[in-house]
């Protein structure tokens, strides 16, 4: 790990997981500057590292194919926007054929509203989380309030952190107190995770080398990888599998809660079938495509998917080669390893949202205006996954990835800070918007005009494939290779 300017190198951090041979002279090149948005943390810089080091996991397995190697470019301003997901960045054209922003749907600024730092009875602060109508009602019932910004700050306000903590996690609700990134890794928690690389990559059982699909005009042409992640950072792990040329194969359930906007921006290039793994047959179909898989990843509550037959020892065991892929919060193990949670949970508890409060001079712990665990990530995750699968290619094996919130919340914050970050636009020109612009016309949600790949490669530059499916729009198959 080398260190520049005081801080430490998320591409240098990367590239020792890599653990590969040296990069021809020039291979990559970054352009652009942060700050986009109004936060110290090096957001831009940070994705765009991580983004350089997909490329470069592309790199390696398009070399594996022809010999060759391309020239990566990424503009960290356009990395830095990759976190807005959709609003700005994500346009529908309307009647008079002029594309506007799509407007954020009234749950999600229900949720927003009410899924902030909160003072408790001993004067710290807490994040209790309110995405999805089933968590919400935990966490209204742990708090015993209405589901309103006033109930809930009197809510939380009656309760000591740790205690409230405790409660939440024990109601299988999710929320977290606001630390110091000092008390963080003081913490057992934070503690183990510092321990830990950022993209833990494990073989987990041995075999023949398997080389990648003959043919094919992309890195990850003739690879299939399932999809089984819902709201941002899994599924965008996902959607970098499909802009490499993986066929990419969502699959989720119509019982399943989502989140609609979430589901429109993070699906571009997959295809989206239902299969209900309550039910035998659904989850015996399941497991057919999981013997035809090369990647497979989840976003489950931890351990939840062992209890239907899908764990990762048991998949390895059905398709020995398998990369298996879990994205979740709190990591690889750990006494919160079994907890859930989401990307203003991971703020809060691992020092985020204390320092962007006092940074912003708010006089209160403040969540950063992007999504900035979920994105870095799911980029992480397409990162591992590559990796491991070109070990695959070379040595051979069975592998687990994981890669978690609260250690790309914990990179982040490695890279030091921002001295001027105000004022900050928020969000790219219209001339930087329109350059990497792309038109998917007749989805089912209409005619979009979105941010795409931000990612330059000389010869495969990654793009969507597949207009943006509806969700269990295709069959329960495999493409031809």
């Amino acid at each position: 790990m080398s260190t520049k300017a005081g801080k430490t190198n998320a591409f240098d951090e990367l590239m020792a997981i890599r653990a590969g041979d040296n990069l021809t002279e020039g291979e990559v090149t970054f352009t652009g500057e942060d700050p986009l948005f109004e936060t110290p943390f090096r957001i831009g810089e940070t994705i765009a590292d991580a983004l350089a080091a997909r490329a470069i996991a592309a790199n390696d397995l398009w070399e594996l194919r022809t010999g060759r190697r391309q020239a990566i470019n990424i503009n960290v301003r356009a990395a830095a926007a990759t976190c807005l997901g959709g609003e700005d960045m994500t346009q529908k054209r309307n009647a008079n054929g002029q594309y506007q922003p799509i407007s954020v749907s009234e749950d999600v600024e229900h949720m927003v509203a009410l899924t902030q730092p909160w003072k408790t009875a001993d004067g710290r602060w807490f994040v209790p989380h309110f995405n999805l109508p089933h968590l919400e009602r935990r966490v209204l019932d742990v708090l015993k309030c209405e589901p309103t910004p006033e109930s809930v700050a009197a809510a939380v306000s009656q309760w000591n952190a740790d205690d409230l903590e405790e409660a939440i996690a024990a109601a299988n609700a999710c929320g977290g107190i606001v630390r110091t990134p000092e008390e963080w890794l003081k913490h057992p928690h934070g503690a183990y995770l510092a321990t830990r690389p950022v993209v833990e990559i494990t073989k987990i059982a041995d075999g023949e080398p398997e080389p990648l699909p003959l043919g094919g005009s992309e890195p990850l042409s003739g690879l299939r990888v399932l999809d089984l992640t819902r709201i941002l950072a899994g599924p965008t792990a996902g959607i970098g599998m499909a802009e490499h040329g993986a066929d990419v194969l969502m699959v989720t359930a119509p019982h399943l809660p989502q989140v609609a906007g979430f589901v429109r921006d993070t699906s571009h290039g997959k295809r989206s079938c239902f299969l209900d793994i309550n039910k035998a047959d659904e989850a015996a179909k399941l497991k057919e495509l999981v013997r035809e898989a090369d990647v497979f990843i989840e976003g489950y509550r931890p351990h939840s998917l062992e209890a239907h037959g899908f764990g990762v020892e048991e998949l390895a065991k059905l398709r020995p080669g398998l990369i298996y892929v879990s994205v979740n919060c709190y990591g690889s193990g750990g006494p919160f390893a079994s907890r859930a949670g989401w990307d203003q949970v991971a703020q809060a508890v691992t020092g985020v949202s204390y320092t962007q409060g006092n940074a912003i001079e708010a006089g209160q712990p403040k969540l950063t205006p992007v999504y900035l665990c979920d994105f870095l990530t799911g980029f992480l995750g397409t990162f591992g996954a590559m990796v491991a699968l070109a070990r695959r290619a070379k040595e051979g094996g069975s592998y687990r990835v994981q890669v978690s919130l609260c250690q790309s919340s914990m990179l982040i914050q490695r890279q030091g800070l921002l001295e001027h970050f105000k004022p900050a636009p928020g969000q790219l020109s219209q001339e930087e918007f329109e350059s990497y612009a792309v038109y998917d016309n007749n989805t089912s949600y209409g005619d979009l005009k979105s941010l795409g790949a931000v990612i330059r490669m000389s010869e495969t530059p990654p793009q969507w494939s597949r207009t943006t499916p509806a969700l269990g729009s295709d069959k329960a198959e495999w493409l031809p290779r």
